[in-house]
């Protein structure tokens, strides 16, 4: 089974009589009269993240996924609570070393609080992150209206360049191998822009499982269908020449997660601010498509391709 089935068929109905549960429909635990925000993840080794080999890099990694679930929702992260389980070989004095380091760099920049945790014995390796912030206001999942634009922070696919780079399954020289594995280990959260989501979104979530899957789970509780255009999608220009160079298929590079950008839908009233926001900001944003109730997941690409025909569409969560 997978994540959607697990929840729909089997926990959903324990959250019937808890509203800031979201219906389990959500990234986050919202109570709005106790203006409370909290996310929950996992991460494990293997999964995740490749290996412990760069301790630093990995917590970095970790810390900024999980409170871009935060940021997403228009809301600052505040708090965090960091449990880990592994053994002697993970917790040696020099990992926790760069592990208390890293922590403090990324505490520093995002102006959050360690406030708790647990640490567990295990033979694998995992990490559990719950992020917390205070708000009276989310941008939902689920609240996209017909004729929105689609709206996209930063460039994707960078991080799975970098993922693939460090699995040995694509050469680069060593100057482009540095700066997609930065990326995959370091993503840039737009932080000052999120905060004005409130104010222009109708929907929002990260970009963490891949663009395509995550753009499904924004409308999924909707009647309505959306179309994207491939080449508004925003790409660095690294990425650009990599796959002009390799004449490389951009279909294949651009859904596959682990960018932490934030998608979102806004009227087209709102374009001109936006604009403006992106300017004053230096905050990259891209439209890229409609929503709309005609076409149901199709994608732009000198012709109309159905989403469904794409060969990977994300990392879906299989049990």
């Amino acid at each position: 089974m997978n994540e959607e089935f697990l929840i729909n068929s089997y926990l959903k109905k324990l959250s019937k009589n808890n509203p800031s549960s979201l219906n389990l429909n959500d990234d986050v635990f919202f109570d709005k009269n106790k203006k409370l925000v909290i996310s929950v993840d996992t991460y494990n080794e293997g999964i995740h993240f490749l290996n412990f080999n760069k301790p630093d890099l990995v917590i970095r990694k970790i810390i900024r996924s999980s409170i871009s679930d935060i940021y997403a929702k228009g809301v600052k992260p505040n708090y965090f609570f960091l449990a880990g389980s592994g053994n002697k070989s993970h917790f040696t004095k020099k990992n926790m070393s760069l592990i208390n380091k890293s922590l403090s760099n990324e505490q520093n920049r995002f102006n959050i609080k360690l406030s708790g945790g647990d640490t567990t014995f295990s033979k694998n390796l995992s990490f559990t992150i719950m992020s917390l912030g205070y708000s009276n206001k989310i941008v939902y999942r689920n609240k996209a209206k017909n004729g929105d634009d689609i709206y996209l922070t930063g460039n994707i696919g960078d991080s799975y360049i970098g993922l693939k780079a460090l699995q040995n399954k694509f050469k680069l020289n060593s100057k482009k191998k540095k700066y997609f594995i930065d990326k995959y280990y370091s993503p840039n959260l737009p932080i000052k822009f999120s905060l004005h989501l409130i104010k222009i979104a109708n929907s929002s979530m990260d970009v963490s499982d891949g663009l395509v899957i995550d753009l499904n789970k924004l409308i999924n509780k909707q009647k309505l269908g959306y179309l994207i255009d491939i080449d508004k999608i925003p790409m660095s220009n690294h990425l650009k020449h990599l796959t002009k160079h390799k004449k490389l298929n951009k279909l294949e590079y651009l859904f596959n997660g682990d960018d932490y950008q934030i998608l979102f839908t806004a009227s087209k009233s709102k374009r001109k601010y936006i604009k403006t926001l992106s300017s004053k900001m230096n905050q990259k944003i891209s439209i890229i498509g409609q929503i709309n109730t005609k076409s149901k997941s199709y994608l732009l690409d000198n012709r109309i391709i159905p989403i469904k025909y794409l060969k990977y569409q994300g990392y879906s969560h299989i049990f």
